[in-house]
């Protein structure tokens, strides 16, 4: 099924040669959502509190489980101390149930497949926690090595902050600009914006076009398989 919305913009700099693609990971490589907000609405149920819808969570996550939390909870009244205690439940749940929905969006295999046929290099940039985002990978995608799969680990910062895209650059082996950073949320288009990287907006993902142009979106491709067309 297509998505909803304008149709793909696939503009993007002239004359530019891409070494690299760097992923988001929910939203954009996986389908997450039913895990997500089944996991989330039963540390919810258990408390007391009202669940939230999947077009809710859509707009939720994005900015690493802490903050999704809070998110949630708002606009109820909570301390650090609760959301640590549904931090720590959410993983407990999510470690169990993560595997249930979660896929590949249809075309991304063979777009991973297309991009190492043309010789360019592929990675991950997630704000999942790194063992989640490496297993989820393996799982999922088995089969197809990325060159580097980075995930949310204690004092790195997450994404908005550009340092772990361009750690992630340097680690390649490959310039900034020549890299192509393919999100759906505006956290990964100011990622890449910050970064000096070429950002591509996905809109089989969370969020929609608006967003992503606002962000810096320089090109939106409706399909994982138009992302051949670019680089």
């Amino acid at each position: 099924m297509k998505p909803a919305g304008p149709k793909t913009d696939r503009t993007a700099p002239p004359g530019r040669r891409f070494a690299a693609v760097i992923f988001d990971l929910d939203g954009t490589l996986f389908d997450t959502l039913e895990d997500i907000a089944l996991t989330m609405n039963q540390v919810l149920a258990r408390r007391g509190l009202s669940t939230r819808t999947n077009a809710e969570y859509k707009l939720i996550v994005g900015e690493g489980l802490d903050e999704a939390v809070r998110r949630t909870l708002r606009p109820l009244r909570f301390t650090d101390e609760d959301v640590a205690a549904m931090v720590a439940e959410y993983r407990r749940e999510y470690e169990a149930r993560w595997r249930d929905h979660s896929r590949p969006y249809p075309g991304v295999p063979e777009l991973l497949r297309g991009l190492r046929g043309r010789g360019l290099k592929t990675a991950v940039l997630s704000n999942k926690s790194h063992p989640y985002a490496v297993a989820m990978i393996q799982a999922l995608l088995p089969g197809f090595d990325f060159d580097l799969v980075r995930g949310a680990s204690p004092g790195v910062p997450l994404k908005p902050d550009p340092e772990p895209a361009l750690r992630l650059a340097r680690d390649l082996g490959v310039a900034p600009q020549t890299v192509v950073f393919v999100g759906d949320t505006n956290v990964d288009m100011k990622t890449a914006v910050a970064a000096g990287m070429v950002p591509v907006g996905a809109l089989w993902g969370f969020r929609d076009a608006e967003e992503l142009r606002q962000n810096g979106a320089a090109a939106l491709i409706a399909t994982p398989l138009e992302l051949l067309e670019l680089v």
